[in-house]
């Protein structure tokens, strides 16, 4: 069986990685996880400089799934290089960065940082909201996902994976945005925007009033959306939200998914990614397919 699978030239051993904000830097999940059995790490998001996040409660649970307002907390770019891409240098495993900033500078001198590491591919996160453009976020509108996309594609030396929010209008047409400015993948989808209120309390329950809405309740709107990209562009998918086993995962990678991305779950089950791994290959070789490219979109 070949499981196997190549975006923008990296070739992956299996179609499984972790989704970024729920696996750490996969320091945090190794004494769980054979880091070497996954097809990538992708990183929490790094910005220029050190973010303390949003205040708390910022993490609260929903039906099938959680809200979180963490708002990027991360050490900055100096930290996690030494630090973090330091750790992941001993694993047999492409290491994908996500990237995240409140302007394109921000963007921009974090990609600069990446260039020389160990980092084989960069995610940039375009849900940050944009300062410059009164906290619009970049991956909701159409001409400010194609800008960015575009100046990161011109200094980048990895190949650059966009981050898609699904809080948009029409979620193809920024698929087909981003493949436009040049960015080598896209990967979808990130949380979708809600609410939860205390009605004993009468008040929020996060101190950031909304949050991203992540978990098994989402996957039926993820996988309609990748469905959807795969339809409206040739450059490889990634694609999240909600997948908890080998079954969910397969759904994303029928609908046109060349890898996933597996995360919420992952709190509940530090396990999940490598039972997702192995549940794959025994789905492959329990229906005699020799290799996971024919599943790729085949129900397009």
């Amino acid at each position: 069986m070949d499981t196997k699978v190549t975006i923008a030239g990296v070739e992956l051993k299996n179609s499984v990685m972790t989704a970024s904000g729920t696996f750490g830097s996969g320091m945090e999940y190794s004494d769980f996880v054979d880091l070497n059995r996954l097809g990538a790490i992708v990183t929490k998001g790094v910005a220029n400089v050190p973010w303390s996040g949003n205040p708390t409660p910022r993490v609260t649970e929903t039906p099938s799934g959680m809200l979180n307002a963490i708002g990027l907390q991360n050490p900055g770019i100096d930290v996690f290089i030494e630090r973090d891409l330091e750790f992941l240098k001993q694993f047999n495993t492409p290491v994908i960065v996500n990237v995240c900033g409140h302007t394109v500078e921000e963007y921009l001198e974090v990609v600069e940082r990446l260039a020389d590491t160990n980092a084989a591919m960069l995610e940039i996160n375009v849900s940050c909201p944009n300062v410059k453009q009164g906290a619009i976020a970049f991956g909701q509108k159409t001409e400010a996902l194609f800008d960015i996309t575009k100046r990161i594609k011109e200094i980048a030396r990895q190949p650059i994976i966009m981050k898609l929010s699904p809080n948009v209008t029409d979620i193809a047409e920024m698929a087909k945005a981003a493949e436009a400015a040049g960015a080598d993948a896209i990967s979808l989808i990130n949380t979708i925007t809600g609410m939860k209120i205390d009605i004993n309390r009468r008040k929020f329950v996060l101190a950031n009033k909304t949050g991203g809405l992540s978990g098994p309740a989402i996957r039926p709107v993820a996988v309609r959306m990748v469905y959807q990209c795969a339809q409206a562009v040739k450059i490889p998918i990634i694609g999240m939200g909600g997948i908890a086993t080998y079954e969910d995962a397969l759904e994303f990678i029928m609908a046109g998914a060349t890898a996933v991305s597996v995360g919420a779950v992952n709190f509940a089950n530090p396990y999940a990614t490598v039972e997702i791994v192995e549940g794959i290959e025994k789905y492959l070789k329990d229906t005699k397919t020799e290799s996971l490219k024919e599943l790729i979109g085949c129900v397009g």
